[in-house]
């Protein structure tokens, strides 16, 4: 369903020290993501995911859309901004594997400037 949350994304400083702080205070199993530079977070409710490089980050509540092109566009016609995130190349490409594995995402502010993510799912296998 468009609008539910879909996934959760951690920024931290240091993504192995956030593996043992997070894994531990929840009990969370954390696997190196697709990219080696972070980790897919295993949780019985909604998955999540973990980067490095973002110290003082807040977490990411990413919201699901059928089509992320679309919506982006959306975004911007309300007055929106994009944000690159740090899984994308020079072009503003995702990583054809993590796009397959995780689905597409993209880092959004509102017309106020409040961060929210669109999150549109990988196909179904």
């Amino acid at each position: 369903m468009t609008g539910e949350p879909s996934f959760f994304e951690l920024g931290v400083a240091d993504p192995e020290r956030g593996r043992v702080f997070y894994g531990t205070l929840f009990g969370w199993t954390l696997e190196a993501g697709p990219t080696g530079r972070g980790f897919s977070i295993g949780t019985p409710g909604l998955p999540g995911g973990m980067h490095g490089g973002d110290p003082g980050a807040a977490p990411y509540l990413f919201f699901r859309v059928d089509d992320l092109d679309a919506a982006v566009a959306r975004v911007r016609e309300l007055g929106g901004s994009v944000e690159a995130l740090g899984e994308e190349d020079e072009e503003g490409e995702e990583d054809p594997e993590s796009a397959a594995r995780f689905g597409r995402f993209k880092l959004c502010r509102d017309d106020q400037g409040s961060l929210f993510g669109l999150h549109e799912p990988p196909p179904a296998r």
